[in-house]
């Protein structure tokens, strides 16, 4: 009896012939796991002030994806949309979190799965990524010093940016990584942005103390980097 009900379930749901039951079923399988997909995201992505937008693409992603799969229906052009879907993922492809792609790769993967029928696959795909993806963003709230910070440095403008915090920098981080400089307050001053991952043993308060030595005593700030950043002038 076991054996026939995990039969029934990670059989494909369907072969050759679709009807309204079929793609109904499929639709709201598929719909409910970019909900979780985007329930997962929003939950690690807590910080970002621009994760909506990417939420309900979550969200209706897999549905797109399903239900051209189901339309199509032969093999050969399955393969062909298969090699469109992806291309998808390349608008995707913008300064921000590496971490997003996948995302975007998980509810195109489950998209696809329901689309051609293995939805218990799916589900069982599902709930084990987003544990996968849970467990990750749980790692770095216990060591959050192997997280992604930005720091943010105002340079009186008779000071040259360039190398100008190096030493510092090399000292009290294990990367770093100049994201951007503009100016401000009329040109008077430089913002300098820095996208590091402090070392292990960094005194915060050292670490900007030394900083401040070199920008003049100018403003410091040091946060948890943007999950999303759009770095614009």
């Amino acid at each position: 009896m076991v054996y026939n009900m995990l039969d029934f379930l990670f059989a494909q749901y369907f072969t050759s012939a679709i009807d309204a039951t079929s793609v109904i079923i499929t639709m709201l399988v598929s719909f409910a796991l970019g909900g979780i997909s985007a329930l997962v995201y929003n939950f690690t992505h807590r910080e970002s002030i621009n994760k909506a937008g990417f939420s309900l693409t979550l969200m209706i992603l897999p549905v797109i994806i399903s239900i051209i799969i189901m339309l199509i229906g032969n093999n050969i052009a399955r393969a062909f949309s298969v090699a469109g879907a992806f291309s998808i993922i390349r608008y995707r492809s913008i300064p921000g979190e590496p971490l997003d792609i996948a995302y975007a790769f998980f509810a195109l993967a489950v998209g696809l799965g329901c689309g051609i029928g293995y939805l218990g696959y799916s589900v069982i795909f599902a709930v084990f990524l987003s544990a996968i993806l849970l467990a990750e963003h749980l790692i770095k709230q216990i060591n959050p010093k192997n997280m992604h910070m930005q720091l943010k440095i105002i340079v009186p403008e008779n000071l040259s940016c360039n190398e100008l915090f190096d030493e510092v920098l090399a000292k009290y981080t294990k990367s770093y990584k100049l994201i951007r400089i503009k100016s401000t307050d009329f040109g008077t001053v430089f913002e300098v942005t820095y996208r590091i991952m402090l070392a292990e043993e960094t005194d915060q308060k050292e670490f900007i103390d030394s900083l401040r030595v070199l920008n003049g005593n100018l403003n410091i700030s040091l946060s948890m980097a943007e999950i999303n950043p759009t770095y614009e002038g």
